[in-house]
């Protein structure tokens, strides 16, 4: 979007009567501004810098020799050039400018935003009054939860028309009509709340009148009436691009949230990013602590009632809950063994945080029975990252996408799960990369791409295996980089003659001659990249899956180079962190694996005791292990897998049949209720810490406000159950924490705490204390024992559940825009849970007719584990014969459906994957 400032070609011109020195690209404008000379500007957004238009004319500037005025904002300098900013012609332009504007707004003190860049200008100018008469037009739209739409104020800058279209890329705001009857419109002239708007709000923040204003901010007039006591800048608690935002204050309140310019979003967000921020503020936040009231016996079939979050708990004091949850466990350590117990950790934690929760389950518990979250999103593509590289990151950050000339997304939802990220790709799309999206489902990321490629749902990797096939058998590979940087490609070569793209073509259903024409366009690019989500990841062959994708990059030598790469999407705000801190029951911190005498040995001494050789159990084995009596006790810390596991009722069942279960958490959430001490925590606005985006950048959150009532900060109740357990801890804050890591993790090398401090962001790794970090990696090869990235040849394996007569569809889970995750943080945002209320299961249209489906009609959906009864919604991109259904609604929990089948080497479940039946029910049957 920025004019190119840095070619080293300069331009001498006179401004006001001054030399002055501009860039090679930039206006007069922003030659004014570095010189600190305010020129107005309403139609011109600098930060961030959006494309200049020049239609507003508040930025007119005189130039010797010319007859008209220039726009400013659009003019560039040539050489002798000489401009008047202040000139009585220019000054009087731009008032003029100002009084034909202020005519047609209200007055400011009653304006939407008194406080507006426009005010500022008309103040600046000394125009706050018009001569002219005003007129009356428009009607306030208040359809939309989030945001406000008031025409009286708009002055046709064109800022939001650019905003949605150039920068966020959704297009759903224009210019319509004609001469008086013109205006901003969404989509058709719809109502906001009724168009396609995605409610990013970048047309909020980029607005200069109040035009556009988030709702929270107005009263019934719609005026502003809320305007913040302090400001802080932290980042966004949700998804794995690390957005950077602003949060405002007022009276301990979080009011607003509004992009910074990271290096991550460069002031963009989603409308969880900034709208989803209140459920901080819910009135079920846990503020003391809980513990389960004698006699009451836990019920996998209990629900959790959100009028009455707390039957079954009587509140406690702080030692009385502390004592309690650590007696149980260290009851259960000392009778039955280390191996007894388990902790899940967070990925929604910060890093100090994730490394002590480790920290805790290997020194105070005595095991490796330690995991989170990731065992659920992207294991299996860490196993083939591991396995093929010997790092389970991303070689290059998303904003690589803007070097490529091959955009591959698969198996990702991006615009969904990841949506900033997105906005990258569009852009790039935009500027004429080749994307092509590959899914089962369509996505409204395939309108920009190039090519959609709609494979059968579990034929990832025969399609991927042809497209190999193609690149080797045409002759398309790197020889060179196969040569020097790469091993197991002549296993690789031999494998793949059966994979031809004739013999896949049935099984993946994409044509042959389609199969060759993309990997063509791989394979020949001078920079291609390849983003993937947890649709490759989370199958019985998700290995498989990700194996393929290695295999492309490093036969074309597609990356280690900007605009190439391999980068699995991840999609909790620290996942990446999480795992790297050590939150992996095989690998301690850095993924050393807990088997090597030679890198334990490290921790070992540090920590000042013998550790677990053995590895632990994952997830889902963590599960089945208390089923089969060997595993007793258990602290959770922000995790609910009585919602984000599959099979949820084995689950349910697991966590009832615990002799302790200890929960930290925000919530009295679905694991949270069957808990026998649940621990109020901090939320991510209430902590201070660093987390790690999918970029691998370790960014700095700073506490916002203070947790409510009597919640405490995660660290210190982990601390505070490490001291009961036996463990002499005492560390002062998260900086102690981050030094301690720093020594046992050789990806923060040259990472310190002082440096996150002074500069908010580092991109790990790092070569100098006093250099920036490297955002692409691998570009003199791999850190594997030779050197070289090893190729593994992936086998066709069918999913673990096919569709009979019996279940005869397949189902698959995923996320919505509006929802994170199980729920627990967005279901509780105000204005994200009004966007999407209910649950609902989404079937194509052609699928619905055949079962005699109307919108809105209610199904019952049931697999070989369980049943959910639940709306239904019209949905094109679903293919035949799937439903598709998010997994955040409690009332309605997709995982009571799907298969605990697991990935032999990422140990992940099939939660893409399952046989289901979809049936009709009448809606007084659902509702009773």
């Amino acid at each position: 979007m920025s004019n190119d400032h840095n070619s080293g070609q300069t331009i001498q011109f006179e401004l006001d009567g001054h030399q002055v020195e501009g860039r090679a690209g930039e206006t007069i404008w922003q030659v004014a501004k570095r010189q600190g000379t305010e020129i107005p500007h309403l139609c011109y957004s600098p930060e961030p810098e959006y494309r200049p238009d020049g239609n507003c004319r508040a930025c007119m500037v005189e130039i010797e020799g010319e007859r008209v005025l220039a726009a400013s904002c659009k003019r560039t300098p040539s050489v002798g050039m000489k401009v008047k900013s202040a000139s009585q012609r220019a000054v009087a332009a731009q008032k003029m400018v100002m009084e034909l504007l202020v005519a047609d707004q209200p007055a400011r003190e009653t304006s939407h935003d008194p406080d507006s860049k426009f005010w500022h200008w008309a103040e600046k100018t000394g125009v706050t009054e018009s001569r002219f008469p005003a007129t009356e037009r428009w009607h306030a739209d208040t359809s939309h939860p989030a945001m406000r739409v008031n025409l009286d104020a708009c002055i046709q800058c064109g800022l939001c028309v650019r905003a949605c279209r150039e920068v966020q890329v959704n297009d759903v705001i224009g210019m319509a009509y004609r001469s008086h009857g013109s205006k901003i419109v969404f989509d058709f002239d719809d109502p906001m709340g009724e168009s396609t708007c995605v409610a990013c709000g970048e047309c909020v923040q980029a607005c200069p009148t109040g035009a556009l204003m988030p709702a929270v901010m107005l009263d019934d007039k719609q005026t502003r009436v809320t305007w913040p006591d302090r400001k802080v800048d932290s980042l966004c608690p949700y998804c794995g691009v690390g957005c950077q935002v602003t949060y405002e204050v007022k009276d301990e309140k979080v009011i607003y949230a509004e992009g910074r310019d990271g290096p991550a979003n460069h002031n963009r967000l989603c409308v969880k990013g900034r709208f989803g921020f209140d459920y901080i503020h819910h009135p079920n936040r846990l503020t003391k602590p809980l513990v389960r009231l004698p006699g009451v016996k836990k019920d996998a079939n209990d629900q959790v009632d959100p009028a009455n979050p707390y039957t079954h708990f009587r509140e406690a004091s702080w030692e009385e809950a502390l004592d309690l949850a650590a007696a149980g466990l260290k009851k259960i350590r000392d009778e039955k063994g280390a191996k007894a117990l388990a902790g899940f950790g967070s990925a929604k934690g910060s890093n100090e945080e994730a490394y002590l929760f480790q920290k805790l389950v290997r020194t105070g518990f005595g095991s490796n029975n330690v995991d989170h979250c990731t065992r659920l999103c992207h294991a299996s593509s860490v196993a083939a990252l591991f396995e093929g590289l010997s790092s389970g990151a991303v070689s290059a950050p998303f904003s690589a996408a803007a070097d490529a000339e091959v955009i591959w997304v698969i198996g990702a939802n991006p615009t969904v799960n990841h949506p900033v990220a997105a906005t990258f790709i569009k852009n790039a799309a935009k500027r004429g990369a080749k994307l092509y999206v590959m899914d089962p489902r369509r996505q409204s990321l395939s309108r920009h791409a190039t090519q959609h490629l709609a494979f059968k749902p579990g034929s990832d990797v025969a399609m991927l295996n042809a497209m190999i096939h193609t690149i080797i058998t045409e002759g398309l590979t790197d020889e060179q980089y196969i040569a020097g940087y790469t091993e197991g490609y002549d296993e690789l070569k031999a494998k793949i003659q059966e994979f031809t793209p004739e013999r896949m073509s049935p099984i993946c259903g994409i044509p042959a001659e389609t199969l060759r024409e993309v990997a063509r366009a791989y394979a020949r690019a001078k920079s291609s990249i390849i983003f993937w989500g947890m649709g490759i990841s989370q199958h019985v062959h998700g290995t498989d899956n990700a194996r393929c994708l290695i295999a492309l990059a490093l036969i074309t030598g597609q990356v280690g180079r900007p605009g190439t790469g391999l980068h699995p999407l991840r999609g909790q705000n620290n996942v990446q962190g999480a795992s790297d801190a050590g939150l992996i029951p095989m690998f301690l911190p850095d993924y050393q694996p807990v088997g090597r005498d030679d890198m334990r040995g490290a921790f070992e001494k540090l920590w000042g005791q013998e550790l677990d050789p053995v590895r632990g159990l994952t997830v889902v084995e963590i599960m089945n292990a208390i089923h089969a009596g060997e595993i007793h006790g258990m602290y959770v810390e922000g995790e609910n897998p009585a919602m984000s596991d599959p099979d949820l009722q084995h689950a349910r069942q697991a966590l009832a049949k615990l002799d302790h279960l200890v929960v930290q958490d925000l919530f009295v959430t679905e694991t949270a209720f069957h808990a026998d001490v649940i621990l109020p925590a901090s939320a991510f606005a209430e902590k201070s810490g660093s987390f790690t985006n999918t970029d691998r950048r370790v960014q700095l959150a700073r506490e916002v406000i203070k947790p409510p009532g009597d919640a405490r900060q995660d660290l210190w109740i982990i601390q505070e159950i490490a001291k009961r357990m036996g463990l002499p801890w005492n560390y002062a804050g998260p900086g102690e924490v981050f030094t301690e890591m720093a020594q046992l993790m050789p990806s923060l090398k040259n990472i310190t705490w002082e440096r996150l401090v002074r500069e908010g962001a580092v991109t790990y790794p790092v070569d100098d204390p006093d250099k920036p970090g490297n955002e692409i990696i691998f570009t003199t090869g791999f850190p594997t024992e030779s050197g070289r990235g090893k190729i593994v040849p992936a086998k066709v394996i069918p999913p673990d559940e096919l569709p009979d007569d019996e279940y005869p569809m397949v189902l698959s889970t995923g996320r919505v825009l509006e929802h994170w995750h199980t729920g627990s943080m967005t279901r509780r945002a105000q204005v994200l849970d009004q966007i999407e209320p209910e649950a609902v299961a989404f079937m194509t249209p052609k699928d619905m007719r055949k079962k005699g489906l109307a919108p809105g009609d209610f199904i019952r959906l049931e697999t070989r584990r369980g049943a959910v009864e639940v709306k239904v919604r019209a949905d094109r991109d679903v293919p035949e014969n799937m439903v598709f259904m998010p997994f955040c609604y409690a009332e309605a929990a997709a995982n009571l459906l799907t298969n605990p089948a697991l990935d032999p080497f990422g140990k992940i479940p099939e939660f893409k994957f399952c046989a289901v039946r979809a049936e009709k029910i009448d809606i007084r049957t659902a509702a009773e």
